[in-house]
């Protein structure tokens, strides 16, 4: 259980992190690739379809996407992986979006070719010399040799699956026989441990329609058993299925936890709108008012330091058995 920072409970009628003292305010493709969608003020990704991807591709999204890898690195004791990898050679990150994971790896790995996929091309142009980076749909057939890679990761792509098994069983194919894979995905669940999050808090509101829309939308909602049950069926070995907890807001004692949380809090910034909007609207068939209106009171719950919430982070992989070349299946 994380625990609260007594100060906290002090002027509870406060409800900003401001009056406990801590501050989080802050300061070669063709043109076809290149087609997005406008709507509430963002943009997002259009070549593959508009339903491809609900959250939205442009620079305060990227930005996000950044501080969310940031995030997680302290989540997870600063690696970037937990498979065991022994100087692996070709390394896959599918739904790389800003190719931020896929960069540091290259860096990390200078023996790997690292290669990163996306829907949209929103990668830069400046990166190591054995990172490179595609524009493809994992949903379609991958084009990718059978057991050509050491390691396959994928992270917070749920929104994007309509089918796991298809993407697993591509994993499969195209990872090297004593190869890994490693799966991450938040819960999308909001959780409290004190009581302090009611059934009308604007935050757990606001989950409970992201849920009904990836269900509406067939995009199964991650849950850490069905994760690692999904890599042991496509026939994965030695699967190990990890959960974090991810403070929302500064309010842990525990120095890490507590600046985990106020990373998490600015992403919440932008990021509730990020998730909410395009699903709500498109897919719940909201108002653009209302889905506004659940995305306001998600935020103003996040930044009250009187609700102590969290969610919850998963981190699944496994190895391809030796001797399981696709060849010789």
């Amino acid at each position: 259980m994380l625990e609260v920072d007594p100060s906290m409970f002090e002027r509870p009628d406060d409800e900003d992190y401001d009056s406990a003292g801590y501050g989080t305010s802050t300061a070669s493709l063709s043109s076809s690739v290149h087609q997005y969608l406008f709507e509430h003020g963002r943009r997002y990704h259009a070549y593959y379809g508009p339903d491809k991807y609900p959250i939205p591709t442009d620079e305060k999204e990227q930005d996000r996407l950044d501080l969310n890898h940031e995030i997680t690195r302290l989540l997870w004791d600063d690696k970037l992986h937990e498979s065991p990898l022994d100087e692996p050679h070709r390394i896959l990150d599918i739904g790389t979006g800003t190719g931020i994971w896929a960069i540091d790896m290259a860096d990390q790995y200078p023996m790997a070719e690292v290669i990163g996929t996306d829907l949209s091309p929103i990668q830069p142009n400046w990166v190591p010399t054995n990172c490179r980076f595609e524009v493809d749909d994992a949903m379609l057939g991958w084009t990718f040799k059978d057991d050509s890679f050491d390691f396959i990761h994928g992270r917070n792509i749920s929104l994007g699956v309509s089918d796991w098994d298809h993407i697993v069983t591509e994993i499969m194919r195209c990872t090297k026989p004593g190869g890994y894979v490693e799966l991450c995905e938040y819960s999308i669940t909001i959780n409290c441990d004190d009581g302090t999050m009611k059934p009308d808090n604007g935050t757990k509101i606001y989950v409970e329609y992201l849920r009904e829309s990836m269900i509406k939308m067939g995009r199964p909602v991650p849950e850490l058993e069905s994760m690692k049950m999904l890599l042991e069926k496509a026939g994965f070995e030695d699967v190990h299925a990890l959960e974090a907890k991810e403070p929302i807001g500064p309010w842990p004692k525990d120095a890490r936890q507590k600046r985990i949380g106020a990373m998490s809090l600015l992403n919440c910034e932008t990021g509730i709108e990020s998730y909410g909007m395009a699903a709500f609207t498109r897919v719940l068939g909201m108002e653009a008012e209302k889905a506004r209106a659940i995305c306001d009171a998600a935020l103003s719950a996040v930044r009250n330091k009187n609700y102590h919430m969290y969610a919850k982070y998963y981190r699944v992989y496994g190895r391809k058995p030796k001797g399981a070349e696709v060849s010789d299946a």
